[in-house]
C-alpha cells in the first residue's frame, strides 16, 4: 500500500543542511532546479508532472529551501507568502488528482515547509525575528539565537467496524455526498489506541475495543501532519453525532465502499480522493487486506 504524498525520489541529504559551504555550492550549481508555484499551488508541466525552473531564472533575493537531490541535481522550492491560501481550491485539487505519486510527495514536502516558514517568522521564546538556516530546514532567532525546526502533528484517522460494516462520516465542508473516515489530533499523554477510541466516542458516541494500525501518510495541509490510519473494533452501533464535528455519519458495507471507491453510478456515497489516506484505508478495509 502506497498512500498519497509518499514515495519521493529525492535524497534529503541531511548532512548538507548544516554545511553552509556545501549548501552554497548547490545554490551555484547550474543544473539546480526550483519548483514552480502559483501561490502555493504546484505548476503542472504539459506532460503532467511538476514544473521545474532553472535556478538561473529565480530572483537573487529569493529564499530557497533545499528539498533534496536526484540524479545529481539539487532541487529547491522558494518560500512564498502563502498565508490564507485555501486547500480546497479547484486548481490545487485538480493538480493533486493528476500528479504522479512521486511528484505529489515532493510537492507535499514543499507545501509543509513553506507553511511552516510562513508561521515562524518570530521566535516563540523571545519574540525576536527569525532567519532561515540549515538549508531551509530550520529558523534561528536573530535576538536570542534559539533554533526552531519544522514539526509534524500526529493525527489518528480510523474506521470503526461492527459486524462487517464500517463507520464513515462527513463534515459540512466536504463535497456534496462525500464521506470519509473519522479523524482527530492526538493529545498530550495519549497513545494512538487511546486517541482512536476517544475520537470515535466523542464524534459518534460509539465505544470501541481493539485497535489495529494499518498505514501512515504525511499530510501537508492545515499544518504538517502525520496521518495514522487504524481500524477499531466497535462494541456498539448506535450513533449520536457531535454536530460541531460531523454533519452526518453512517455504517456502510464493503460492497457499498467498493462502489464508492469505483465511483459507480449507483454508489451510496462519494469516497475521499485517491491522494487522501482515507481512500487507502477504506480500500484496505473493503478489500479485506
Amino acid at each position: 500500500m502506497n498512500p498519497g504524498f509518499t514515495g519521493s525520489p529525492l535524497d534529503r541529504v541531511d548532512h548538507i543542511r548544516s554545511d553552509e559551504e556545501a549548501y552554497s555550492a548547490l545554490l551555484s550549481d547550474w543544473r539546480a532546479r526550483v519548483l514552480g508555484l502559483d501561490g502555493i499551488a504546484p505548476q503542472v508541466a504539459p506532460e503532467g508532472g511538476l514544473h521545474w525552473q532553472s535556478i538561473a531564472d529565480i530572483a537573487e533575493n529569493s529564499e530557497l529551501i533545499l528539498l533534496g537531490i536526484a540524479d545529481g541535481k539539487p532541487h529547491f522550492v522558494p518560500i512564498t507568502d502563502a498565508r490564507g491560501d485555501a486547500f480546497r481550491t479547484p486548481a490545487l485539487w485538480s493538480a493533486l488528482n493528476s500528479l504522479p505519486a512521486e511528484d505529489a510527495a515532493i510537492y507535499g514536502t514543499a507545501h509543509s515547509l513553506i507553511n511552516w516558514h510562513n508561521n515562524h517568522g518570530y521566535c516563540a521564546r523571545c519574540g525576536g525575528s527569525t532567519k532561515l538556516f540549515r538549508a531551509g530546514w530550520g529558523r534561528q532567532c536573530t535576538a536570542c539565537n534559539a533554533e526552531h525546526f519544522p514539526r509534524t502533528d500526529p493525527v489518528v484517522i480510523m474506521l470503526a467496524e461492527y459486524e462487517g460494516k464500517a463507520l464513515v462520516g462527513r463534515q459540512k465542508q466536504f463535497p456534496p455526498g462525500n464521506y470519509s473516515a473519522l479523524a482527530g489530533f492526538l493529545e498530550p499523554g495519549e497513545s494512538i489506541e487511546e486517541a482512536v477510541r476517544r475520537e470515535i466516542k466523542e464524534e459518534a458516541s460509539v465505544d470501541c475495543g481493539d485497535v489495529s494500525y494499518v498505514v501512515s501518510q504525511p499530510w501537508p495541509f492545515g499544518g504538517s501532519q502525520l496521518m495514522i490510519a487504524c481500524v477499531a473494533d466497535a462494541k456498539t452501533q448506535e450513533i449520536t453525532l457531535d454536530t460541531n464535528e460531523l454533519e452526518d455519519a453512517m455504517w456502510v458495507t464493503k460492497e457499498e465502499a467498493r462502489a464508492a471507491l469505483a465511483d459507480a453510478p449507483d454508489k451510496r456515497f462519494g469516497a475521499p480522493p485517491p491522494f487522501a489516506i482515507a481512500h487507502s484505508l477504506l480500500k484496505h478495509w473493503a478489500e479485506g487486506e
